[in-house]
């Protein structure tokens, strides 16, 4: 077992200071500054508007000893650390001592651009190694950026190696996302994760009655990891072996939370009273200890003795994952210790000065550093110089061609496209190809993934056997070995978006840039929404692709028929959407958007893709290859004229315009034809990119920085008719369209749950035949 000495390389020496007692002073001044920045944000700085800022002194008090014996003992440069999010102030206070954040940021929290509510990656001062705030978000990110570097170091890069922790709050594994990762069964190998939860009993309005640890506990270890407990510290430890002490013991573990947080707020006097019950010999011991002794026993916890955790952590064993159950105080050293309702309580000016007394810091000058030359300030800086890290030299992002050249025939389904375009992409350009990583959530073969599959195999961290390689009737092939190329993660679309988002990170980690796809159907593309979009705003560039989608799925009925997913796309921040029509316009859309990956002005992308079979010939793709390019750019903006009026077979201005995206193009076009017959010379305008015609419709008024080209490309004003907008999914998604040129609109779509049924039956349902469009227009022009 390692000494404190040697774990944190103070020595006693000459100066005479104990290791031990200088780690207690750092673990001391975090907590002040750490309670210092939310006081000063909420109390010191002018608030004008009067709205609350908020913080959390409490939360981030239980977390003081563990991130200070962590960061000061046992993290090293290659580790990385997701924080809690209640535990930010705690963050910025260690990268304050470190030399890591300026001392201007320390009154800026929750102001505009100042420290983040919650650690940000992307928008903190101070180096944060994982985004927090969505709850069991933050937890499982670092798995499966042990899993993005594995990945990364097969294809020969050198991202370095180191552990990966989780400073978890106890509350926060009531979020199923944890267990969804816990379970996976690929998890089970990662020996560099490594939890620790803070089990401080409190949630946010109350004392948990029942955590049940014991239960906790088994399941992590039933999922293959190793679990270490650090309940207590070394007085009570000490108190145990005394007579009496086995009463002790037996006494609080078997208490109910709630009596044990009310105990933290007794006085001696009342301790002495209702600590030993009716145990006589409990009584005993409780009556040989003076008031100091007994005050500290009872909130003497593991979670904040640094030696109990020091040695906590060096029994981590690195062959499996590790969960660390630390008990702790909510708001531990603070005024408001124990209480139930002291999530977002902040001490008053008078209880800071207290504790400024109590810690040897000053409400006067609350941001002093150590004094230079003392044994803190040279362990501050070894620290600092032992975490510092070299900044990421990024690598070159790998170009990607905008066409690969192919047009295709005959029928096809833009579902079909995706594997198509990513076999293509393998022979025209292999260097892209290879950066390539495609994920699934059990979905591979109905997705369309098999030939790719087959082609790049699936990725593992070793070589397995093939057991079925000579089945003659098995027809998507498992070859699973490091160079592998696909990862399937069981069924939970949590788990597929969270590792999506870390491998979209390697550019800026690692300087390794991936092009990640992430598939699923795009009914459960709301479900996987929220976590993706925090990977997202963490800096993960990825692109996730929903098929089947919508009412188009007919036999499948309302639970797989998705309907608001279109609009979704639109709104997501940092994301690009697409809804093809066709083929080619999969194959343009994919590589535009694989094009976006891995650099700093980067965006993710969503592609909504269909099971529908559609004649390949409508898409009219043109053979002049300036005219190609021409539709190209069209096709990757937003849109493009796919039919203009004629009449008698001659060109001529329209009397209506359909603008339809996705799968119901061939419906649109039908009913163009149907118009034209009755005299509506119609144009039909394929969209593929509602969230970039609203982007662009912005930039015309002045708002945001989009390129507006492609509104006068597919409705220019002098084309201006009356409008019917089309798709499948809700109407409202493509309404603002009628804005572009002020014209009358009607609005189809799909704004029910679905029906069981053949495809004309179900687009009638909806109003998506063609039939509904020919008297939507003819409403509109009559």
């Amino acid at each position: 077992m390692t000494s404190i000495e040697d774990r944190t390389g103070v020595a006693g020496g000459a100066s005479g200071a104990d290791p031990s007692e200088v780690l207690r002073e750092i673990e001391q001044r975090v907590l002040w500054l750490a309670t210092a920045i939310v006081h000063h944000a909420n109390r010191v700085r002018p608030n004008p508007s009067g709205l609350k800022v908020g913080g959390h002194q409490a939360s981030s008090a239980s977390m003081v000893t563990i991130m200070t014996a962590l960061w000061f003992e046992h993290l090293r440069s290659g580790d990385r650390v997701s924080v809690k999010p209640h535990a930010s102030p705690v963050l910025h206070a260690i990268n304050y001592l470190l030399g890591e954040l300026d001392e201007r940021y320390l009154t800026t929290l929750r102001e505009y651009g100042g420290l983040q509510s919650y650690p940000s990656r992307s928008k903190d001062p101070d180096p944060v190694d994982y985004s927090t705030g969505s709850v069991g978000i933050g937890a499982t990110a670092p798995i499966w950026g042990a899993l993005a570097r594995r990945y990364v170091t097969s294809l020969g890069a050198d991202p370095g190696t180191g552990r990966q922790y989780s400073l978890v709050g106890d509350a926060e594994l009531d979020e199923g996302a944890c267990w969804e990762a816990i379970l996976d069964p690929m998890v089970a190998e990662l020996g560099e994760v490594v939890w620790i939860v803070d089990l401080n009993r409190q949630s946010l309005d109350r004392v948990v009655p029942n955590i049940g640890t014991p239960r906790l506990q088994g399941m992590f270890d039933a999922a293959g990891w190793q679990v270490l407990t650090v309940k207590y510290g070394r007085l009570l430890e000490k108190l145990f072996t005394r007579p009496g002490g086995p009463a002790l013991r037996r006494r609080i573990d078997e208490m109910p939370n709630p009596e044990y947080q009310r105990l933290l707020r007794c006085t001696p006097a009342q301790l002495r009273e209702r600590l030993p019950g009716d145990d006589a010999e409990l009584a005993g011991l409780v009556a040989e200890l003076d008031d100091a002794t007994l005050h500290a026993a009872i909130r003497n916890l593991g979670g904040h003795d640094l030696a109990a955790l020091g040695d906590a952590f060096a029994e981590i064993d690195d062959s499996r994952p590790t969960v660390i159950f630390a008990y702790t105080v909510k708001g531990y050293g603070l005024a408001s210790e124990g209480h139930p309702q002291n999530h977002s309580s902040l001490l008053t000016t008078e209880q800071m000065e207290q504790l400024g007394g109590a810690v040897g810091a000053s409400v006067d000058d609350p941001w002093a550093r150590f004094p230079a030359g003392s044994a803190a300030a040279r362990l501050c800086s070894s620290v600092g110089a032992r975490l510092r890290r070299e900044p990421v030299v990024r690598g070159a992002v790998t170009r990607i061609p905008a066409d690969i050249g192919r047009t295709p025939s005959g029928t096809a389904t833009t579902q079909a496209a995706l594997g198509r375009a990513l076999l293509d992409l393998t022979r025209s350009a292999p260097d892209a190809a290879r950066r390539v990583v495609t994920l699934c959530p059990d979905v591979s073969s109905s997705t369309n993934l098999g030939g790719w599959v087959n082609k790049v195999g699936v990725w593992s961290a070793r070589e397995r056997v093939d057991w079925f390689a000579d089945d003659p009737e098995t027809i998507l092939h498992w070859r699973e070995r490091p160079t592998g190329q696909h990862l399937e993660l069981g069924i939970a679309e949590t788990n597929l978006v969270g590792l999506l988002g870390e491998l979209g990170a390697t550019w800026s980690r690692w300087g390794e840039p991936l092009l990640p796809i992430g598939v699923l159907y795009d009914p459960f593309v709301e479900r996987a929404l929220e976590p993706w979009s925090f990977g997202i705003y963490a800096g993960g560039q990825s692109i996730l692709v929903g098929t089947p989608s919508g009412v188009s799925l007919a036999p499948e009925g309302g639970a797989h028929q998705s309907i608001s997913t279109p609009s979704v796309g639109l709104e997501q921040p940092g994301c690009i959407s697409y809804d093809p029509a066709f083929a080619i316009d999969v194959e343009w859309t994919l590589l535009a958007s694989l094009a976006r990956l891995g650099r700093p002005d980067g965006t993710s992308a969503y592609l909504r893709l269909s099971t529908r079979p559609v004649d390949q010939t409508l898409a009219a793709v043109p053979t002049d290859p300036a005219a190609r390019e021409r539709r190209r750019r069209q096709v990757v903006a937003g849109a493009y004229p796919l039919r203009r009026a004629t009449q008698d077979g001659r060109a001529v201005a329209p009397a209506l315009t359909i603008a339809a995206m996705g799968a119901v193009v061939p419906e649109a076009l039908a009913a163009a034809e149907r118009l034209e017959g009755l005299g509506t010379p119609t144009d039909v305008v394929c969209v593929t990119s509602a969230g970039l015609l609203f982007d662009a419709q912005q930039a015309r008024g002045g708002r945001g920085d989009a390129e507006a080209w492609i509104l006068d490309a597919a409705f220019p004003a002098r084309r201006a008719t009356p409008l019917v907008t089309v798709l499948d999914g809700h109407p409202h998604t493509l309404a603002f369209l009628a804005g572009i040129n002020q014209v009358r609109a009607a609005h189809l779509g799909v704004s029910r749950f679905g029906q069981s049924g053949d495809l004309d039956d179900v687009y009638r349902h909806h109003g998506l035949d063609a039939g509904t469009i020919v008297s939507a227009g003819l409403d509109l022009t009559a």
